[in-house]
C-alpha cells in the first residue's frame, strides 16, 4: 500500500487534480455552472487547504484502487479506463442522486458535471498508471 509506486502516484495525481480541477471548474466551466444553478451553495472564497487534503486522500485511494486493479498491467489507456468508471460511479451514480434530492443544478448541469467528472478521473487514472508503468520493478 505504501509502495514507491503507490506514493508517487499519490503525489503527482495530487497535484494535477488540484491544478487542473481548478483549470475546468474554477476557470473554464464557471460561467457555464453559473447559468445552470438553482442554488448557489459556494463559498465566497473556497479553501484551499481542505482541497489540497480531498486531492491527497483520494489521489491515494484512488492510486491504491488502482494498483490492485490493474493487477501489474499498467497502460495510459487501462488506466484513463479505470478512472472513467470511477468518474462515472462519481458523476452519475452520485450526481444523479443529488439532482433527485436536492435543487442545487438543473439536469444540464448535473449531465455536463458527469461527462466532466468521467473525462477528469479518465486523466488521473491515465496518470496514476503511467507512475506505475514507470516506476514498476523492472524483470
Amino acid at each position: 500500500m505504501f509502495s514507491k509506486s503507490n506514493l508517487l502516484a499519490t503525489l503527482v495525481a495530487t497535484i494535477v487534480m488540484f491544478f487542473l480541477g481548478y483549470l475546468i471548474w474554477g476557470l473554464a466551466t464557471v460561467d457555464f455552472f453559473t447559468e445552470h444553478t438553482i442554488v448557489n451553495a459556494m463559498k465566497e472564497v473556497p479553501d484551499l487547504g481542505i482541497i489540497a487534503l480531498a486531492n491527497l486522500i483520494a489521489s491515494f485511494i484512488l492510486s491504491t484502487l488502482y494498483s490492485k486493479w490493474a493487477r501489474g498491467h499498467h497502460s495510459l489507456g487501462q488506466g484513463f479506463e479505470f478512472g472513467a468508471w470511477i468518474g462515472a460511479l462519481i458523476g452519475l451514480g452520485t450526481g444523479l442522486i443529488t439532482y433527485a434530492t436536492m435543487s442545487w443544478m438543473d439536469m444540464t448541469g448535473h449531465i455536463v458535471e458527469a461527462v466532466l467528472d468521467i473525462v477528469f478521473y479518465g486523466i488521473i487514472g491515465a496518470i496514476i498508471a503511467l507512475i506505475y508503468q514507470k516506476t514498476a520493478a523492472k524483470s
